[in-house]
């Protein structure tokens, strides 16, 4: 009888070793799969991520376009194709982007710049114009939206200044200005579209960088209010702007005019509840939510998949993020200050974008006219978004190469202990 009892709490407690062992192993599988891996040539949580949105992207355009294409073209797949060519161009840039040295981009900066500055100029005299707005170029069968190209420009610029010259901005107020004058010749240019909503990102984007480059707290502050002062006048002066603000607040006052699309987004959001009707399955995209497949793309995913697809998004826009700014910080700490600030332009960039977006959609925020970075249908953004991604994966590339000396292409870092271990 005792050696029976006994026998069992051996078993008991190999049982118990065995899940500590089994949940341990599993820990560290998920461990190893985020964690920066060193002797890995790329980072493939970075990719897998980015990859995984542009699919999930693809099938929501899909999906919420459906309706609005049939109406405009009598062809409900027009969107479809439309962004599947975008998409294969846009992953075709990205490879290419990949083999590009980040030197090359900073020897470029000056000229990008002047280029961005120069597009901008370029589309007010023979832009394309919709609802009153001049933001796009047409080239062919493509139409390029400037604004896109000049984020991304900017933080190219704005990293190259920052690397040179981080000390100065810490210790010298004209130094830190200087940037703030390149981002006022492009605020006139963007508002003369206008296109405020590409202002407030870059304007986010500065702030963030020079705050990052460890600019003094007074000035911080001081540029902060400074600029809420200008985009709080903004909005005063343009009817239009102070109707969007309002509106949003209590968009109920009027359904059916200046809140029409807030009242139509929350109900998609509501009928969603936590799993959502199923993909396809959303009302509001047929005729009833304007730019469902664009501006408003968050709310057909809260529709047909609910809090559960919603979340899923936030999750992995945030992890994305993450990432970029834990490249920067690798860079810092590895004195690459140019690709460390490019890493962390990105990042807030990316971040504050899908804030705005989502927050939007939400009734959080006022409708800015933001895509959903990777998501949201819309050429330029698509294609841009995939070259700063490439630019992100080629400084992570960079980082590593640089603290190996020799680089095996495959295995794991637990088999590396391993090899390690035996040798």
């Amino acid at each position: 009888m005792a050696e029976s009892v006994k026998r069992q709490e051996q078993q008991l407690e190999l049982g118990i070793q065995s899940a500590t062992s089994n949940a341990r192993s599993s820990w560290e599988r998920m461990r190893d799969w985020w964690l920066p891996e060193e002797h890995v040539l790329y980072d493939r949580v970075l990719l897998w991520l980015s990859l995984g949105l542009l699919a999930f992207g693809f099938v929501m355009v899909s999906s919420a376009s459906f309706p609005i294409a049939e109406r405009l073209t009598d062809n409900p797949f027009h969107f479809v194709i439309r962004h599947s060519m975008y998409l294969v161009l846009g992953l075709s840039l990205l490879v290419t982007v990949i083999q590009v040295p980040v030197a090359w981009w900073q020897k470029g900066s000056g000229l990008l710049l002047i280029g961005a500055l120069a597009a901008l100029l370029l589309v007010l005299i023979v832009g394309h114009e919709v609802n009153g707005a001049r933001r796009w170029i047409k080239i062919g069968p493509m139409t390029l939206q400037v604004a896109e190209l000049a984020k991304f420009f900017f933080v190219i610029y704005l990293s190259s200044y920052l690397a040179r010259r981080i000390n100065l901005v810490q210790e010298n107020i004209r130094e830190f200005i200087k940037p703030l004058v390149v981002l006022f010749f492009f605020a006139i240019l963007l508002l003369m579209q206008p296109d405020f909503g590409s202002l407030a990102v870059m304007v986010s984007i500065a702030v963030g960088m020079l705050f990052l480059a460890g600019a003094r707290l007074w000035q911080f502050f001081a540029i902060i209010i400074v600029l809420a002062f200008g985009l709080t006048l903004l909005i005063i002066k343009e009817p239009y702007r102070m109707k969007r603000v309002t509106s949003f607040l209590d968009p109920w006052q009027d359904p059916f005019g200046s809140g029409y699309q807030l009242t139509q987004s929350l109900m998609a959001f509501g009928r969603g509840d936590w799993l959502g009707q199923g993909l396809g399955n959303s009302i509001q995209k047929l005729q009833y939510l304007p730019e469902a497949h664009t501006d408003f793309i968050m709310a057909v995913v809260g529709e047909e998949l609910g809090f559960v697809g919603i979340f899923g998004v936030l999750v992995a826009v945030f992890a994305i993020v993450v990432r970029a700014m834990w490249i920067g910080r690798r860079g810092l700490q590895r004195d690459h200050r140019f690709s460390a600030f490019i890493a962390y332009g990105i990042g807030i960039w990316f971040a504050f974008q899908a804030l705005v977006n989502i927050g939007a959609a939400a009734g959080l925020l006022p409708t800015k006219g933001l895509t959903l970075p990777l998501i949201s249908y819309g050429g330029t953004s698509l294609l841009v978004s995939c070259v700063a991604l490439g630019l992100l994966l080629r400084i992570d590339y960079e980082l590593r190469r640089t603290s190996l000396k020799v680089a095996p292409r495959t295995g794991s870092r637990t088999h590396a202990k391993r090899r390690r271990a035996r040798a």
